[in-house]
């Protein structure tokens, strides 16, 4: 009889192991998104193998997300096995957004605050937004100060490429310029005229 596999394993048992597809090292699990509700995030931090990185991504980023479902068990030598290949790896990361050259899972970027670049709140993200199967932004519920200061809409569509960087510590994720600004990158007036796919 062979052990049986945890449903969960605690990130604490998880953080610094190496990461296996059969043989491969796919990387090294570094860590996951500190948020309130640990429910909502399906994804672990990885530190990905750079050979990895360039044969499975798109365009190659160090850090990516690992969804949990995806982790069958840790080996005798404390290695993390994965239950599927590297294709399904691969189609899980097309599914990810890109900031500061690291890639992210829808999970990872839900209810997240968003901050400008002069740290004002802008509002929370509630969806991700896709155009022909990719994301290209994300949904954000403004707050009321917002809409009454910039006469936007309590929905608005933000381009992925406006975000400079993301701070885990407190879940937020900020804008490379200040708000007023974004509201005139040519990316940001075109997402909020596309039809919902």
């Amino acid at each position: 009889m062979g052990k049986m596999p945890k449903d969960k394993y605690d990130i604490q048992e998880l953080l610094q192991r190496d990461v296996y597809v059969n043989d491969k090292k796919v990387g090294t699990i570094v860590g996951e998104r500190h948020h309130p509700n640990e429910a909502r995030v399906q994804s672990m931090r990885i530190q990905v193998d750079s050979e990895v990185a360039g044969e499975y991504m798109r365009k190659p980023a160090e850090l990516a997300p690992l969804p949990k479902e995806l982790v069958h068990s840790i080996r005798n030598d404390g290695t993390v096995r994965l239950s599927k290949s590297m294709r399904e790896l691969q189609r899980r990361w097309r599914n990810t957004v890109r900031i500061d050259e690291k890639l992210y899972a829808p999970d990872e970027m839900l209810d997240r605050a968003v901050l400008d670049n002069q740290g004002d709140e802008i509002g929370v993200i509630t969806d991700l937004f896709k155009v022909k199967r990719t994301y290209k932004g994300v949904i954000v519920r403004t707050r009321i100060a917002v809409q009454k200061e910039f006469g936007v809409d309590s929905f608005i569509r933000i381009p992925i490429t406006a975000f400079s960087r993301t701070r885990d510590k407190l879940d937020e994720v900020v804008l490379s310029r200040t708000f007023g600004k974004v509201l005139n990158l040519p990316s940001y007036i075109t997402i909020n005229a596309l039809e919902e796919e």
